[in-house]
């Protein structure tokens, strides 16, 4: 928080000086109505009493303008906080490697994103900026009370001892009881779903009354725990506004005694009971905003947290000697998994068209996976040019090796803002010919607005097949040396994949291309057929060699084509 406070010093400090200013306006009234009983009991006329009162009506209104320009301050201070810290984090979710998010699973990621977020800008934009006013003049009221008289000032603070004492009672308490009430809640809405869901279920097992017990039962814990944070709020704000009363009545005794004995004035003592009674107010928003301040403290941490998680690879990384990639005695297991490649040895020359077969589950899509750096092996290495793939910075990877795989996205704007983030200098005949490339061009020119033309939410739809073009529109432009494909034809029909595949391919002559598919025309085009079975390279060759050996290629080959 104090980095962000740093990168706005100048809208802070305003804030803080306007709330300042706001603050020492409000303490005006008191004080001249203090002035007022003091003046009446002294004989003055009702000039003096109309002068005053203009100048408690001249200080409201500064006490007003001030408030409002400090609240417009702070709120502006908010937005552009919160948009620092949406920037940082998506800069810092960028820069997370693929695997990490991964495994902390992009639901995490994405709620972090949006929820914690808009929470964290709700704080920075109404919570902090109205915590900071009602603190500001919280502590000037008892400033003020203090420099009318110290004792008086002293019995000020008791009410804050109170008031401390039932936070801290019930802070202790709140948290695990509204926990617990969330947790309810969920169960008894989880409850009543299955049993809708399933309620044909249900009555084909003749489980109603069972269902209904434990509907019964969720309910009565969700009772309970609701009781529960009502009885902590029944205790917790009774005490509070006792808490109030205190001061003011210690105040009104103690100022009486005082002003008995000669040595305070009847006005001081109206003047400090104002104060006294006007704390109330800020003190109420504070410790409304208290609940708040503890989410939104949590979901800051789970923002910022973001920092902490590994980054990417260094930029200073080695640069590659040539495009040859190789993999030696390369092992990969998952966390809390068997082992899925148990011992892989693959050189793909440059230039050259792979083609990686094999069944579900015989690990091709975790050797893209190593091929392309989004993972590092267990054991063994995968380098590129002699330099270990996990090695190289981001910017080296992403010209070396890019990983298509059947999961594709379209970016909320327009055709063109989808394919700029390949190649951001990228002129639109290029993006013409990227499209013509894919096959998509078609299509997008029968848009209403061309390459201008909104997609996504609010705009024009594509359906899989077209996002996958975007997506192969986009590794075009980006022109890496190496490409591997893993299924990301996929979705498109055999005819447009072919056309799609073999395009890459003369579009990307002289660079390698992998592709990891099921469809084994991809095979027959491929300069060499690379083998995949329970996590090893069974057979290595050309499709006609492979064919001729009648091994686990030829049987994949004849089943293909519906041979016996």
């Amino acid at each position: 928080m104090a980095r962000l406070l740093r990168a706005d010093a100048g809208a802070f400090t305003a804030t803080l000086v306007l709330n300042s200013l706001a603050a020492a306006a409000g303490l005006a009234g008191p004080y001249l109505v203090g002035r007022i009983v003091d003046d009446v009991r002294g004989g003055q006329g009702v000039s003096a009493v109309d002068r005053l009162a203009l100048w408690i009506l001249l200080c409201s209104l500064a006490q007003l303008l001030l408030a409002r320009w400090a609240r417009y301050t702070g709120h502006r201070f908010g937005e552009r906080t919160l948009a620092r810290v949406r920037e940082q984090f998506v800069d810092r979710a960028l820069a997370l490697p693929a695997a990490v998010v991964e495994r902390a699973g992009t639901g995490d990621l994405t709620a972090r994103g949006t929820a914690d977020v808009a929470l964290v800008g709700t704080t920075l934009r109404d919570v902090g900026p109205e915590l900071l006013v009602n603190t500001v003049q919280a502590l000037f009221l008892l400033g003020a009370v203090f420099t009318l008289n110290p004792l008086l000032g002293a019995c000020g603070l008791l009410g804050l001892v109170g008031i401390w004492g039932a936070l801290r009672w019930y802070l202790r308490r709140a948290r695990d009881g509204y926990l617990a009430e969330g947790a309810a809640t969920s169960d008894v809405a989880e409850i009543l779903a299955a049993t809708a869901s399933g309620a044909r279920t249900v009555e084909a097992l003749r489980l109603e009354k069972r269902r209904v017990a434990a509907g019964r039962d969720a309910l009565e814990t969700s009772r309970r725990t609701r009781l529960y944070t009502l009885f902590l709020r029944t205790v917790f704000f009774p005490a509070v506004e006792v808490c109030y009363l205190v001061p003011v009545a210690a105040v009104l005794l103690v100022g009486g005694f005082l002003h008995d004995r000669g040595t305070l004035s009847l006005g001081a003592v109206v003047t400090a009971a104002l104060y006294l009674q006007r704390l109330s107010d800020p003190l109420d928003q504070i410790l409304m905003r208290i609940e708040q301040l503890q989410s939104s403290g949590a979901s800051f941490a789970r923002v910022e947290g973001l920092a902490r998680a590994p980054r990417t690879r260094p930029t200073d990384a080695p640069v590659p000697d040539g495009d040859r990639i190789d993999v030696t005695g390369v092992r990969y297991a998952y966390d809390r998994g068997g082992e899925v490649l148990g011992g892989v040895d693959l050189t793909v020359r440059p230039g050259e068209r792979l083609a990686v077969v094999g069944p579900s589950g015989a690990g091709k899509t975790t050797l893209s996976r190593l091929l392309a750096g989004v993972d590092a092996p267990t054991d063994g290495t995968v380098a590129v040019g002699g330099v270990p793939v996990v090695e190289l910075g981001p910017e080296q990877l992403r010209r070396q090796v890019v990983l298509v795989t059947q999961e594709h996205h379209v970016f909320l704007g327009s055709v063109r803002d989808n394919l700029l983030v390949a190649e951001p200098s990228a002129a639109d005949e290029e993006l013409w010919s990227a499209l013509a490339t894919v096959g998509a061009d078609g299509w997008v020119r029968e848009l209403p607005d061309g390459l201008d033309t909104r997609l996504g939410d609010g705009g024009s739809p594509t359906d899989g097949s077209q996002a996958q073009q975007l997506a192969l529109a986009r590794v075009v432009l980006a022109d890496p040396h190496t490409l591997i494909l893993d299924e990301a034809t996929a979705l498109l029909d055999p005819t447009t994949a072919r056309h799609t595949e073999r395009a890459l391919a003369a579009v990307l002559e002289g660079r390698t291309v992998i592709a990891i598919a099921h469809r084994l025309h991809t095979a027959h085009d491929a300069d060499r057929v690379a083998v995949m079975e329970n996590g090893l390279l069974t057979e290595l060759g050309t499709h006609e060699e492979l064919v001729a050996a009648d091994g686990a290629y030829a049987a994949l080959w004849r089943t293909w084509h519906g041979e016996p």
